[in-house]
């Protein structure tokens, strides 16, 4: 029900109760329920820069408000459990990485590659000495290529698609690209 003195009407919009603790810490704050009439009315008569000085008004009303102050992802000294952006190869990686124990380091030479995944860089086109930003790129390349629909429906390339998800699937999580 509302919470005006005298009405029958449910209670469905909150208004805070002035001079009473607006929430925070120790959670929301305490609220009238009132009905739609009575929080027009509140509102109406509801100033937020009452008892500010003209200086403080200013200082709320001006267009870049709140971006003086350093939030706690931008902050220096936020330690933030988010890997750094410039620590991966691929951007898609990141997403992954905060699930992972340890960040993705780039591809170092001299890990080998194995029969198979020569043969899987070959039906992508690439070199043995690819990365993998390079792998990602040709594989989206050839996935546009031969998928139906950028060929008019024309299903005659599908076994070749197939061949390409399935050479980049094993080579994305291949020790060589990790």
């Amino acid at each position: 029900m509302c919470d005006h003195p005298g009405c029958s009407d449910p209670g469905e919009f909150r208004a805070p109760k002035t001079g009473h603790r607006r929430g925070g810490f120790d959670g929301p704050g305490d609220y009238y329920w009132l009905c739609l009439d009575h929080v027009r009315a509140f509102n109406a008569g509801y100033d937020y820069f009452d008892g500010m000085s003209e200086d403080e008004i200013y200082s709320q009303q001006r267009p870049w408000s709140g971006w003086d102050r350093e939030t706690r992802a931008f902050a220096a000294n936020g330690a933030s459990p988010t890997p750094r952006w410039h620590d991966f190869t691929d951007p898609l990686d990141a997403i992954g990485a905060r699930f992972r124990t340890g960040v993705r380091k780039p591809r170092t030479d001299g890990k080998p590659l194995t029969d198979r995944d020569r043969e899987n860089l070959q039906i992508l086109g690439l070199d043995a000495d690819s990365d993998r930003k390079t792998l990602r790129r040709r594989y989206a390349a050839l996935v546009r290529q031969y998928h139906p629909d950028k060929n008019g429906g024309d299903r005659s390339r599908e076994k070749m698609l197939q061949r390409v998800i399935d050479a980049y699937t094993q080579l994305k999580d291949s020790p060589v690209f990790s």
